[in-house]
């Protein structure tokens, strides 16, 4: 029961840590497009 609920609480934080780094990525990624598209209205 214990190695059952050991693997069970690996894998929520190892799925939490997958979502957290696309999370960013995706925000990063904004971030930079919003930069070229306010880099672009000066010219």
């Amino acid at each position: 029961m214990k190695k059952l609920t050991l693997l069970g609480l690996i894998s929520m934080i190892l799925m939490i840590t997958l979502l957290g780094c696309n999370a960013a990525r995706g925000a990063g990624k904004d971030i930079e497009d919003t930069g070229k598209h306010i880099g672009n209205i000066g010219k």
